[in-house]
Order: structure tokens, then C-alpha cells, then sequence
């Protein structure tokens, strides 16, 4: 019989064995729920952002390197090497992630041992900084505490108050303290400051030029030398030049890497800041396809972000090769004849002012550019006269042209109604109020009245009727003595027809920094500046840009994109000869001008007549060609603007300037000559325009006769006149 005691504790028992088995219960459910969680969350970093992890997870990991990949080669359109890379002797350093500065300089300090290392490149905070690496707590103590104080007091954020004090503390060094630096310490800093100038795990170039063979043995001996830690002897290369053409343009050097102003853009695009980059012309504007693939390896840390295996990914491959559309021999005769006539104009009278010439020939039915040149006169160390390559001045420089644009106003003239097909018009010096007179060179004598039709009016080059041409454009009609007004949308409708050929815009050629020319302001103008505009008297244009309009109307109206590359290659297995073709730059045609045929036509009858007819004003240079032409000649009367402290500043002067193209019947080749200031004697212009260009044409039939000769020729096509489009037609600028 259980007692009352007994059954008290028996009713303990069970309530103690309930709650026990409740608690477990809630453990068991509270682990499951954890595991759960646990397992969802591995679930979700694994199923849902596995991807992620592992690209970030490969970023980490895959660094790209800068393994001196050899920058891609350029060759003239007949294989011929303009531009190569010479093999040098380098020796490198690549600093760990976990590579401290103090490790660093004492690597430098070895290293010093072992080359010569120039220290003109060290600079003044290099010093100042080396200075404080070797006597920190010296330099430290400059900056006494009341110092310290007062910028600890300021409201700025600690980063400030730190950068202050350091500022105080170069401020503090002199002179003298930095002039103790000896010879040997100036050779270490200059080492230190290479290694320093790059990211970790990318080699930094210590030296590569001038390695001695005995500095590349010493310190390829010594390579696995624990104090020598990071540093490397390998082959670099060097870019090198077989020609003078400035617009093949250049790169930096490894010490200077990438420019200051373009910094954010290459390392958006994983550039190292030592690389080497095109800073200029085709350098520049191929800088994509001449730099290469840096090859890229997987860097496999420790536990504490050691590297301790670098593994390749990818070996990287050089850059592509350009091959231009200009021919090396041809560009070198061209400069040739150029260089003769300039040297001679100098040497003759009134040849103050002479100073640069210009030649541009193309295909007009491609835009291949066959030839650029420009030379400019300069002086030597000495003071010796010198002519130096200025090939980029065909796109930058630019000048009034004169009456080289009359076929642009003639064929504006018959798109805008102001001007039919064989319209006769009478050429007569036009009088304005205020005693201005406006005439044509041949025809000075006031009432002398001569019939001229439009043909006539090309071959003679005749200023009134183009001025008449531009009177009717814009809603007039010449009376003896009367003014006139010229509303803003007619400079606009001329502006924007011109452009079309592509004079007052840019080209498009393949080139950086191309320049569009001047278009002056027509509000501060007489209204007789709009004649002068008809004339190629007011606005500037680029050599260029006359070549690309002459080509426009030996074309049939299309105008086509200029370019100086035909092809993108592939670097080739031998490193000598032309990879395979990877790109084949096509004709592009910007747009056609607003024009018939029958009014094209028209205009390149009036521009044969001025090489054959017997008004011609170029006739004495053209008409016993071997080869039937076109073309168009310009004197531009103007003023000297370009020197304030020069005697002829003010002064007249005039440009010459000479377009065309050949054969008549099927253009392959046209051309654009231009020579400013050619003379301080506007009464005795020279001619040497048109001889150039009669030279210059008949060395390229020359030298095309010579290749069909050695080989079988291959005939290029008439373009097909297929547009391809390139966006919207450029418009005109009128500032």
C-alpha cells in the first residue's frame, strides 16, 4: 500500500521525467531548425551565387601581366616594315602582395650593386621621401608638438591632418640634408623608385636600355639569391622606326607608361601604369590592335596571401599588324619633289613667309591614301636650315584656298537654282559702294564685259561669276553701286553644301585630332565676305579635306572616307613576315552631294578645260601629259596672321594651291597640293603648286607602269557606288 510520502515523490518523478523529454524535444527541434537554416544557406550560396563567388573567386586569382608583349608591327602597302620592334636586354622586378617597402629598398640596395642605374629620372620628392625612409625619427622630430597640436586641433578629417604633417616634415628637410645623399644611395633610389611605380605581381622594368651583357650575366647568376627576391632578367623589346613619317606617330616608354590624362581610361581596360601606349597618329588611333595580349597567370596564395606557385593561363600573344595603303617609294618620291621646290622658293625673292608645303593623292573610289606629305622648314642646334617631316599638317594645318572651290560654288549654284547647265554670264569688275571693287584676275578694267558659260568659267576661273552665282544664291541681283544683304541662312545653305564635299568638316580619315578648319563669323562681316567665300577666300580648309573634295567630284558625287590602313594582320608565327589578314578596311562612303550626274559631269568638263584648254590656267603644265587630267588651280590673297613679333605681320601675302585628278575617264588617283605664304609679292605669284603636281602625278603612272611591267597587275574595279554607312552626313561648321 503506498503511503502519501511515496506517492509524492513518484508524482515528482513523473513530472521531472516530463519536462526533461519537453526540453529535448525543444533542443532536438531547435537543432533541426539550425541545421536547416544552415543548409538552406549553403544551398543558396551554392546553387543561387555559385556563379558569382567563382567569378569573383577568378578575378582574384587570374592576374594579367605585363610580360612585355611585343606591340604589332607596320608595314607600307607593300610589305615593307615602317615600324618594328628591336629586341632588348632587360632586368625587371615584381613585388608580392604582401611585399613590404623596407624589403623592397633592400633588394634595391643589391641591385645597385650588380647595374648602372641613371638617377636624372629621380625627383624631388623621391628624395624627400627616400630621405625619411632612412631617417625616420630625425625627420619625425621636424615637426615640433605645439605643430602637432595646432593641426591635431583642426576640423578636418584624420587623412588631412596625417598628409599635413607629412607636408610639414618634406618642408623641413634642406638642402644640405639632401645633398648628403651620396652616389651610391642616388643609384639605390633610382632602382627603388621603378620597383615602386607599379601594382603587386606586375613586373616593373628596372632597366632596358643600355644593359650591358656583363650586367645581364651578373644578375642572372644571382636570381635565386634570397636578397635578389622578385627580380628577373628577361627580353624586351624597343620600338623602332625605318622611316621619318610623323603621322606613324609614337608611344611612351616604360618609365613614362601611361599618360596622366588618359590614366583612368587605360586602367579601366587593364593597362598596368608602366605599359607602353600610342600617344599619337596611327599609334594612337590602332592603339587597340597594336598593343597586344598580355598573358595571364593564376597565382595560388597561402593562408596569409603568400603567393607560392604562379601557374600560366594564357601565354598572350603580339599585337596586330596595320598595313597601310601608302606605298614607302612612293611616299619617299613625293617628298622628294616636295622638299626640291620648297628649298628652292625659300632661296628666291619675296620668300620671307615660306615655310611648309602640302601633297595629298588618294583613290577616289576607295579613300586609300596613296601618298601624304608635308614638309616644313625648321632650323637645326646649329642654325642650320633644316627641312623636317610635317605629314600631320595635311590634317591639322589650314589655310584659304582660293579658287580651288569653284567647283563646290558651281555645283551649290545649280542644286540652289542660282545657275542652269551652260548658262552664259557676263564677267565684269564688280563696283560696291564705299570704292570696292571685285573683279577677276584676268579681267581688271572697269565696263570690260566678256560672255563666259559655266565651262568657260572653271577653265578661266572666273571670281565673277561665281560672285553672281552667290548673289542669286542668296536673293540678289549685281547693280552698278548698289549695296546688298546676305541673310544667315544663306551662309548656311553654302556652309552646309560645301560640306558635303567635305570642306569645313572633318574628314573622317583614320587619324586623332584631325582639324576641321576656320568658318569665320558672317555677323561681324560685310556682306561682301559671302562672295569672298565663293571664291575660297574666307574660310580655311585642311590639305585633306581639298583632297577628299576633289576626290568627291572625280568619284561622281560620292565622297569617300580617307584612310591610311588597308588591312589588320595577325602577328605571324615568324615574327618576320605578314600574319594572316584579319580585317579588311572597306570603302565607306560618307555620303553623295545633292547633285545630278549630268551636273557633276558638267563641272569635270570645266576642270579638264583648265588642264587642255586654251584658256587653261593650268594648261602649260598639263597638256602634254601622257595621261589625260582634271583639275583646278587657287591663289588666296590674304594676310599674315601667324606671328605677332614678326615684321610681316599684317603684311599681304598669298597661297597657292593645285587639285585634280587622273585619268579623265576613270579616276584612280587625285590630288591636292597646297603651298601658304607663298609669297610677300601678290603681283608675282611662283607656279611651283602645279609643278609639284604635275611631278607628283607623273611619278605615280611612273612607278604603276613599273609594277605592271615586273608583275602581273591586278586591276581595281570602279567602286560600285554601294553606300556604306557610317551614321549621319556631317554637317557644316559655321562658328
Amino acid at each position: 500500500m503506498n503511503t502519501p510520502q511515496k506517492r509524492r515523490v513518484s508524482l515528482a518523478k513523473a513530472k521531472l521525467k516530463s519536462h526533461t523529454v519537453f526540453r529535448m524535444n525543444v533542443l532536438f527541434f531547435s537543432i533541426f531548425l539550425l541545421f536547416s537554416v544552415l543548409i538552406l544557406r549553403l544551398g543558396y550560396l551554392q546553387i543561387v551565387k555559385g556563379e558569382d563567388y567563382t567569378r569573383a573567386l577568378a578575378r582574384t586569382e587570374e592576374v594579367p601581366v605585363n610580360t612585355s608583349v611585343p606591340r604589332g608591327r607596320i608595314f607600307d602597302s607593300e610589305g615593307r616594315v615602317q615600324v618594328d620592334n628591336n629586341p632588348v636586354n632587360a632586368i625587371t622586378y615584381t613585388a608580392m602582395q604582401t611585399t613590404k617597402r623596407e624589403e623592397m629598398l633592400e633588394v634595391a640596395t643589391e641591385l645597385a650593386k650588380l647595374i648602372e642605374k641613371d638617377p636624372k629620372r629621380v625627383t624631388l620628392r623621391d628624395k624627400q621621401d627616400f630621405y625619411i625612409m632612412l631617417n625616420g625619427e630625425k625627420a619625425a622630430a621636424k615637426v615640433t608638438d605645439e605643430e602637432r597640436a595646432a593641426i591635431a586641433a583642426e576640423d578636418i578629417i584624420e587623412k588631412e591632418k596625417n598628409q599635413k604633417i607629412d607636408a610639414l616634415v618634406r618642408e623641413k628637410i634642406t638642402d644640405k640634408e639632401l645633398d648628403s645623399l651620396t652616389a651610391e644611395q642616388l643609384e639605390t633610389l633610382a632602382i627603388f623608385r621603378e620597383m615602386t611605380s607599379g601594382y603587386a605581381l606586375a613586373p616593373q622594368i628596372i632597366k632596358n636600355e643600355d644593359v650591358t651583357d656583363a650586367e645581364f650575366a651578373r644578375v642572372s647568376e644571382r636570381l635565386t639569391d634570397p636578397k635578389l627576391k622578385g627580380v628577373n632578367t628577361v627580353t624586351d623589346w624597343k620600338r623602332v622606326k625605318t622611316s621619318d613619317l610623323t603621322i606613324l606617330g609614337s608611344t611612351t616608354t616604360p618609365e613614362q607608361g601611361i599618360p596622366a590624362n588618359r590614366l583612368d581610361y587605360y586602367l579601366a581596360r587593364d593597362y598596368s601604369r608602366n605599359d607602353r601606349v600610342g600617344v599619337s597618329f596611327l599609334e594612337q588611333f590602332y592603339e587597340e590592335e597594336l598593343q597586344g595580349q598580355k598573358s595571364i597567370v593564376k597565382n595560388i596564395t597561402d593562408g596569409k596571401g603568400r603567393v607560392v606557385e604562379t601557374v600560366p593561363v594564357d601565354e598572350g600573344k603580339p599585337g596586330k599588324d596595320l598595313v597601310l595603303t601608302i606605298d614607302s617609294e612612293m611616299q619617299s618620291a613625293v617628298e622628294d619633289i616636295v622638299e626640291k621646290y620648297l628649298l628652292e622658293l625659300k632661296a628666291g625673292p619675296n620668300s620671307q613667309l615660306v615655310k611648309d608645303a602640302y601633297v595629298v593623292m588618294m583613290d577616289p573610289r576607295t579613300g586609300e591614301v596613296i601618298s601624304m606629305v608635308g614638309k616644313q622648314l625648321g632650323k637645326d642646334d646649329n642654325g642650320k636650315q633644316i627641312v623636317q617631316d610635317y605629314s600631320f599638317g595635311a590634317i591639322t594645318a589650314a589655310y584659304p584656298s582660293g579658287s580651288v572651290v569653284k567647283g563646290a560654288t558651281l555645283l551649290t549654284g545649280y542644286h540652289e537654282d542660282a545657275v542652269e547647265l551652260n548658262q552664259v554670264m557676263i564677267d565684269e569688275p564688280l563696283q560696291f559702294p564705299g570704292a570696292t571693287m571685285k573683279g577677276s584676275i584676268f579681267n581688271r578694267t572697269m565696263f570690260n564685259r566678256i560672255p563666259l558659260s559655266d565651262l568657260q568659267a572653271i577653265e578661266r576661273s572666273s571670281n565673277v561669276y561665281m560672285f553672281k552665282i552667290a548673289l542669286a544664291l542668296s536673293g540678289n541681283t549685281y547693280e552698278y553701286n548698289r549695296g546688298f544683304s546676305v541673310k544667315p541662312e544663306y551662309w548656311e545653305t553654302m556652309r552646309n553644301s560645301f560640306a558635303q564635299f567635305g570642306l569645313g568638316v572633318q574628314t573622317g580619315i583614320d587619324l586623332p585630332n584631325e582639324g576641321t578648319g576656320f568658318a569665320g563669323d558672317y555677323t561681324k562681316v560685310q556682306p561682301g565676305t559671302f562672295l569672298d567665300l565663293a571664291i575660297g577666300q574666307y574660310d580655311t580648309y585642311t590639305p585633306m579635306q581639298l583632297a577628299q573634295y576633289i576626290s568627291t567630284i572625280a568619284n561622281d558625287g560620292y565622297r569617300m572616307k580617307p584612310h591610311v590602313v588597308k588591312e589588320i594582320r595577325q602577328p605571324s608565327d615568324d615574327g618576320q613576315s605578314l600574319g594572316p589578314i584579319e580585317t579588311v578596311i572597306e570603302p565607306t562612303v560618307l555620303n553623295r552631294i545633292n547633285n545630278t550626274q549630268e551636273e557633276i559631269d558638267q563641272v569635270k568638263k570645266g576642270m579638264r578645260l583648265v588642264y587642255s584648254g586654251n584658256s587653261g590656267s593650268a594648261r602649260s603644265f598639263f597638256n602634254d601629259a601622257p595621261y589625260e587630267g582634271a583639275g583646278k588651280t587657287g591663289t588666296a590673297q590674304i594676310k599674315y596672321y601667324d606671328d605677332k613679333e614678326s615684321p610681316f605681320y599684317t603684311k599681304d601675302s598669298v597661297n597657292t594651291a593645285h587639285v585634280g585628278f587622273a585619268p579623265y575617264d576613270n579616276p584612280e588617283i587625285a590630288y591636292a597640293v597646297m603651298i601658304p605664304y607663298i609669297t610677300t609679292n601678290p603681283s608675282q605669284v611662283p607656279t611651283v603648286t602645279h609643278k609639284i603636281a604635275r611631278e607628283a602625278v607623273d611619278k605615280y603612272f611612273e612607278m604603276k607602269n613599273k609594277e605592271s611591267s615586273e608583275s602581273t597587275s591586278v586591276i581595281k574595279e570602279p567602286y560600285s557606288k554601294k553606300v556604306v554607312e557610317e551614321g549621319e552626313e556631317d554637317e557644316a561648321i559655321a562658328e
